[in-house]
């Protein structure tokens, strides 16, 4: 799951279906530069006033002005489709870009991926710009939509109409004619994907989006790297430092995916993270005290009010918004998107609060946030792509025995989010892509210092995946710095010692000592 909440970087993304990823063993030997891709990097890019986003990318107005002054421009990155076979053709990829303010002093572009993976950075740097305004003091800030994603030959599955049926699904099933729905319904799913997007699924995973990093980085004049990843695109630059290490320069990672966990792993990973980010804001509502709109002595008591909205909605899902209806299953993905960041737990009261009362709008909101559907009943690809980018990714594929047999170890793990995220183990099962690794490898001796940071309340992507990324990435390259704090991510927290440290580091080079803990 991850936060498309377009405010926030570190946001825009994940699935409700998948788990947020996780790492790699066997991606692929290192290379100096993308394979077969020489002819392509002489290109020019030709760069252009940026227009309202596609359907794909989310919808909605051309992007204002960067912070400070300016204007953002895009263009189209040509890269092979298929990195060992050039005679597959190519593709294109939708780029944004905002020039550096000092000229001067200018140190190179720095290429920001948001996450998902599924999320459009067409569309997030612009919304998220004020957050990065003192970074683009001496970089072009830039992103991209990855192969697969917004307007970068997204992958097209289901229609609207469609993709509102299928995510008001039960997802959690109870007997074996609901579990006959869903796996039939997730085979349809990856039927409709395959026929309506077979040529490039086999190539959207994150090594040819790693490859794809630096041919950019070359078609826009830097010697090295400089990079800004956060939650999955933490994983995709892991995965780009293994690839290319000595094209390494200054690099960020914030939420770091635990790039030593299966997709099993991962899952369970999050249901704990979820877990532990819904006990923190129950705690909270207790403190309040009667200021707290959900009914509770104590956190378990908290949460068993809202156990018992998830079972009530089983049985029979309330209105939502016009026609549509809250289910269990948008419920609980409505939940899971209030927990994101703290500034949303007023939203996450408020739903649940209004959810008991009979009225699901807003859960059901939140949860169409999370699944990238807009206002006027249009889907974004960004769930589509999620699943397509895992899918090619991740080698497992469980059977319903195999996934049924694993539902008690989730169940522990969270009474609320168990459930939905170790039934989510079915979405690969019927892809018709077969996965790369069981975890990516991230190994990068010889690269340049990478800031790896964890935020220890970080629901989507647990604490612990920054330590084991720091360790992979080797020796000397990667550098832990720990924030004590909610949310998903660090930098867009409002730390000042995490913004201070960072941004020391990407402006003048200077590492923060590792073990670094900011409040």
């Amino acid at each position: 799951m991850e936060n498309p909440a377009a405010s926030r970087a570190a946001a825009l993304a994940t699935a409700a279906l998948l788990l947020a990823a996780t790492g790699c063993s066997d991606s692929g030997t290192k290379e100096s530069s993308p394979a077969k891709a020489s002819s392509l990097a002489s290109q020019k890019l030709s760069w252009k006033k940026c227009g309202a986003p596609s359907q794909a990318e989310g919808t909605g107005e051309a992007p204002s002005p960067p912070p400070g002054g300016g204007e953002w421009k895009c263009a189209t990155l040509r890269v092979p489709l298929d990195y060992d076979n050039p005679k597959a053709g190519s593709a294109e990829l939708a780029l944004i870009r905002a020039e550096a303010r000092d000229k001067n002093r200018r140190i190179g572009s720095l290429i920001f991926n948001f996450g998902g993976p599924g999320g459009s950075g067409v569309t997030t740097l612009p919304a998220a710009a004020g957050d990065y305004d003192k970074l683009r003091e001496r970089y072009d800030l830039v992103s991209f939509d990855p192969r697969g994603v917004g307007s970068s030959a997204p992958v097209q599955c289901e229609s609207d109409s469609q993709l509102d049926r299928y995510f008001a699904l039960d997802f959690t099933p109870d007997d074996a004619a609901e579990e006959q729905s869903l796996t039939s319904n997730m085979k349809s799913f990856a039927a409709t994907c395959q026929s309506n997007s077979g040529r490039v699924l086999p190539h959207v995973g994150t090594t040819s989006a790693a490859r794809d990093m630096d041919l950019m980085r070359q078609v826009l004049g830097d010697d090295k790297l400089y990079y800004f990843g956060i939650s999955y695109g933490t994983e995709l630059g892991g995965v780009y430092a293994h690839l290319f290490p000595q094209n390494v320069g200054r690099a960020v990672f914030d939420a770091v995916v635990d790039p030593t966990s299966t997709s099993e792993q991962g899952a369970l990973g999050q249901a704990k993270g979820f877990q532990l980010a819904l006990d923190n804001f129950a705690q909270d509502c207790v403190n309040r005290g009667d200021k707290c709109q959900l009914a509770g002595a104590d956190v378990k008591e908290v949460e068993a009010g809202i156990v018992k909205l998830r079972a009530d909605l089983d049985k029979q899902p309330i209105p939502g918004s016009g026609t549509r209806m809250l289910t269990q299953t948008e419920a609980t993905n409505g939940i899971a998107q209030a927990l994101y960041s703290k500034e949303y737990w007023q939203l996450l009261e408020q739903g649940v609060d209004e959810a008991q009362g009979g009225n699901g709008a807003l859960l059901l909101a939140l949860s169409d946030a999370m699944n990238g559907r807009a206002k006027d009943g249009t889907y974004s690809n960004i769930q589509a792509a999620n699943t397509a980018i895992n899918c090619a990714d991740f080698k497992d594929r469980f059977s319903l025995d195999q996934t049924k047999a694993k539902l008690p170890e989730f169940r522990k793990a969270s009474p609320v989010f168990g459930d939905f995220l170790g039934w989510g183990l079915l979405s690969c099962t019927a892809w018709p892509v077969p996965g790369q690794w069981s975890t990516p490898d991230v190994s990068a001796p010889g690269a340049a210092p990478i800031v790896v940071v964890g935020n220890t309340g970080d629901p989507a992507t647990p604490y612990e995946g920054a330590k084991h990324m720091a360790e992979k990435l080797g020796s000397g390259v990667g550098v832990e710095l720990t924030y004590k704090g909610q949310g998903h991510g660090a930098y867009n927290s409002g730390s000042k010692c995490v913004q201070d440290a960072v941004n020391t580091y990407l402006l003048d080079g200077r590492t923060p000592a590792a073990g670094t803990v900011c409040q």
